[in-house]
């Protein structure tokens, strides 16, 4: 079993940055995948950026050049550096892992492919 625990969260206005973080608990094995995910109000959870255990970095174009997902082994955090805010970024904002004992893993955007999730944090943009 998995526990996440999202923090980091808050308001900031358009062209800000912030950082979320995403405290992890649990068996981790040699294979996974992690990833941020966010959902706006009415709209579908989409896939933000995901890393695997192979170094796999992948982005949602609505977020390349400006998110930065990053893992820190010492502080078992997953971390998404968020800079050039903008309005549309708004969301609560999710982690989630798979980790298998066997098999490589793929840097997944697809939430389907996740059977761990946190809570959320919210991150709110204002114009």
């Amino acid at each position: 079993q998995v526990t996440l625990v999202e923090s980091g969260g808050g308001s900031v206005e358009a062209g800000g940055s912030l950082r979320v973080s995403c405290s992890y608990s649990g068996v981790i094995y040699n294979s996974y995948r992690m990833a941020w995910f966010r959902q706006a109000p009415g709209k579908e959870r989409e896939g933000v950026a995901a890393l695997n255990s192979g170094g796999v970095i992948n982005y949602a174009d609505s977020v390349k050049g400006r998110f930065t997902i990053s893992k820190n082994n010492a502080k078992n955090t997953l971390d998404l550096q968020m800079n050039s805010l903008k309005p549309e970024d708004t969301a609560m904002y999710y982690c989630a892992v798979l980790t298998r004992r066997d098999w490589a893993l793929v840097a997944s955007l697809q939430s389907r492919e996740y059977n761990h999730w946190g809570q959320g944090t919210q991150v709110t943009v204002s114009s």
